[in-house]
């Protein structure tokens, strides 16, 4: 490893080609090289010496790199983790003049292709490829090599491994899979680059493997991608071809039905591989329709297969025509039907599966015997001359079970099949080979079994299987019912949980909340109380003077007379406040009472509007109070009989002492119309809380029956409803009176 970072390049050349002997098949030294900094050390020599324009030193770098990551995923994590896929991407910078490749820049970017497969093969685990492809998406690796796919003056071997290299990128991923079908070839008019790739694909000059890359990179386009795929049948649908342009069906279409067979073959695995797993587009593609030639009605494309298949045509083109019909309606009872529907296609087949003919039309009957066979497993009896019982009494008379099964066997024994079941890209040595489709070997492996045992069965047997299949059915759906109604029942007990959390988290600061409200009522009681005892001091107080008034003399009768008529008026008014006080008070006692009948919470009283009665009243009750020291003060002059002053003056003085008290009476007066005014306004506001009230009971009364419902004892209940429209009218905090009622 010192080797690599030695200043003559001898001998870190020596050094390169030192560490490709070790490193060979050797997972522990592959590890050992990796963890010493050798990912880094060689990208570094690789970008000092050109990259993809360098010589042998590159190549000798980029061998060493396959070495260290083939087949070996902890150094691929390392790689991937060491954000070495991003480094790659300078090397597929070309230049719009692709002229004149050397042969050394040649091998490099093939070896470079090799790498990025290397990380991305279908071989490793799907989480590491699939974060290796996500990378190479966010760097702009796969953009760089998409460029590649498009440019002109490629040499032909590195656009094939481009190809394969782009397919193995995409394969699976949905979002690079967006990416590919969203990128245009640079002709005039833009095209689809899969568009350009089918071109290729069907045209019998091009070279043998660059059609097979072309075939495998719309295979790896349409994995596990049904968005891909409705795009494709699509294409072939009445309502979406456009007469104008070329579309991937209308190539498809045409590669079918050409007189080149490795063409039919090519263009029925990519139509099989838009169908796979996919059962709305099995459906869809039922609707397609072909004009075979003038004056003739359209054919379905279903029966245009089957009638290529009818006229005997070469085998690998039979071969594919069959692999398309057996995916088309495998899982499909209504292509199954369709397929059945024609008279002569399973005359045809048992025909071709009971003759004896041979070796190389055995492969025939072999998929001959499958696709009836799934006729049979997939029949819904909707047709009655071609139901199960119907089709395996055919096979027993016609064919005979073993002879059929033995036919329906002879896929799995070819060699093509094993050679097509080991990898999904397709790689054959010559034309003629290319009969089997990865996908397909799939296929014929998960159904081979399920149709030996249909065609075995009796109707008794089947008859059986069907009830019990009824039975888990049904009893599928009660368990999906039960498990349905127990996440519901779970949901609604979270959610009562919840709400009886959030009513004891209410209740807690509803106690605190009444706690504190009782503290208020008691103080407000004692400073009523305390106004209570004033106005009754004061009462008293008056009483007094008024017994003093009636001992004294010296006074003339007719001023004594009209000063105790003005004091008597002013003790109707003062009563009449009192009155008022105590009707007020009564009110405030009868909402107690009804709020105790209806079991309501609360009651509030404006005490601000109580409050400007009590100032008034305690300013009439001094204004009384002044006038009650001038009148006893004019009683003791007139029992002192005061000397000096004439009893002219001292009436003159009881005369403007009288129209001073006159005013002040009229202006009682007023002041008395203005409470009776508020009164009645306050009255009116209290007839709107006995409203509130009820409404307050209401909610009251539906708040127990749901704690009751949620199993919570109701021992009292206490809930406060605070006006906030009254709230915010006070001027002090807690002026509101509250009157809390425990049931």
């Amino acid at each position: 490893m010192d080797l690599l970072a030695d200043s003559r390049e001898v001998i870190r050349n020596d050094g390169l080609l030192l560490l490709q002997q070790l490193t060979k098949s050797n997972a522990a030294i592959q590890k050992i090289v990796a963890f010493e900094n050798a990912f880094e050390r060689l990208l570094d020599i690789i970008t000092e010496e050109g990259s993809s324009d360098g010589g042998i030193v590159v190549e000798d770098c980029l061998l060493l790199l396959l070495n260290l990551l083939k087949n070996n995923s902890s150094n691929q994590n390392f790689f991937k983790e060491g954000s070495y896929i991003q480094r790659m991407k300078p090397w597929f910078e070309v230049g719009d003049d692709n002229s004149g490749w050397s042969a050394q820049k040649v091998t490099n970017l093939h070896l470079m292709l090799q790498l990025v497969r290397v990380m991305v093969s279908p071989v490793n685990s799907p989480g590491a490829t699939a974060s290796c492809q996500k990378s190479m998406y966010q760097c702009g690796l796969l953009q760089q090599l998409c460029t590649i796919l498009m440019a002109t003056g490629v040499p032909a071997d590195i656009l094939t491994e481009t190809i394969n290299t782009v397919s193995e990128v995409i394969r699976g991923s949905q979002v690079n899979q967006d990416y590919f079908a969203s990128v245009n070839a640079p002709s005039n008019p833009p095209r689809p680059a899969i568009v350009v790739l089918l071109m290729s694909m069907v045209n019998e000059r091009q070279p043998f493997v660059l059609r097979c890359a072309v075939l495998y990179c719309f295979q790896c386009f349409l994995y596990k991608n049904q968005k891909g795929q409705g795009e494709i049948v699509a294409t072939l649908l009445p309502s979406t071809i456009d007469a104008n342009s070329i579309s991937a069906g209308q190539l498809l279409c045409g590669g079918l039905f050409s007189a080149d067979s490795l063409s039919n073959w090519c263009a029925a695995v990519a139509l099989a591989h838009s169908l796979q797993d996919n059962l709305t587009q099995k459906e869809q593609l039922l609707r397609v329709q072909l004009a075979t030639s003038l004056g003739k009605p359209p054919v379905s494309l279903l029966q245009q297969c089957t009638n290529i298949l009818s006229q005997g045509s070469k085998v690998q083109t039979r071969v594919g025509l069959l692999m398309l019909l057996c995916t088309w309606i495998s899982n499909c009872p209504i292509a199954v039907t369709h397929f059945l529907h024609n008279q002569e296609n399973v005359p045809f087949l048992t025909a071709q599966i009971s003759e004896n003919l041979g070796e190389d039309e055995r492969l025939v009957q072999g998929l001959c015997a499958l696709l009836l066979g799934i006729c049979i497993y997939y029949n819904d009896n909707s047709l009655e001359n071609y139901t199960k019982e119907k089709l395996k009494q055919l096979i027993e008379k016609r064919i005979g079970k073993e002879n059929f099964v033995e036919k329906l066997g002879f896929i799995t024994k070819h060699e093509l099949y094993s050679r097509a079941a080991q990898k999904p890209q397709p790689v054959f040595p010559s034309p003629e080979q290319m009969l089997f489709d990865h996908e397909f070997t799939k296929l014929v492996k998960e159904l081979e079994g399920m149709i030996t045992k249909a065609v075995h069965k009796s109707s008794e047997e089947e008859k059986k299987e069907e009830e019990v299949k009824k039975t888990l059915e049904q009893h599928d759906n009660i368990v999906t019912q039960y498990k349905e109604l127990i996440r519901e029942q779970d949901a609604q007990i979270q959610e009562l949980k919840e709400q009886v959390a959030s009513m004891s988290s209410q209740n807690e600061q509803m106690q605190t909340t009444v706690t504190q409200q009782l503290s208020q009522i008691q103080q407000h009681k004692d400073q009523y109380n305390i106004l209570k005892l004033k106005l009754g001091k004061e009462n008293q107080s008056q009483s007094n003077s008024q017994g003093d008034g009636s001992q004294m003399n010296g006074l003339q009768t007719e001023e004594i007379t009209q000063l105790r008529e003005e004091l008597e008026e002013l003790r109707r008014q003062h009563a009449l406040l009192q009155t008022q006080l105590g009707d007020k008070d009564a009110l405030i006692n009868t909402l107690v009472s009804e709020c105790l009948c209806t079991e309501s919470m609360c009651v509030f009283v404006c005490w601000g509007e109580l409050e400007a009665l009590r100032s008034q009243v305690q300013s009439q009750s001094a204004e009384i109070n002044q006038m009650k020291t001038e009148r006893q003060e004019l009683l003791r002059r007139a029992e002192a009989g005061e000397e000096g002053k004439s009893s002219s003056q001292s009436r003159a003085e009881l005369e403007q002492q009288l129209a001073s008290a006159t005013s002040t009476v009229a202006i009682l007066q007023t002041e008395k119309a203005k409470l009776q005014t508020e009164v009645q306004e306050s009255k009116k506001e209290q007839d709107d809380l006995l409203m509130l009230l009820a409404d307050q009971d209401q909610k009251i009364h539906s708040l127990k029956l749901r704690l009751k419902d949620l199993g919570e004892t109701v021992d009292k209940l206490s809930v406060l409803h605070y006006f906030s429209k009254y709230h915010n009218q006070s001027d002090q905090v807690g002026d509101p009176l509250v009157l809390i009622v425990w049931k």
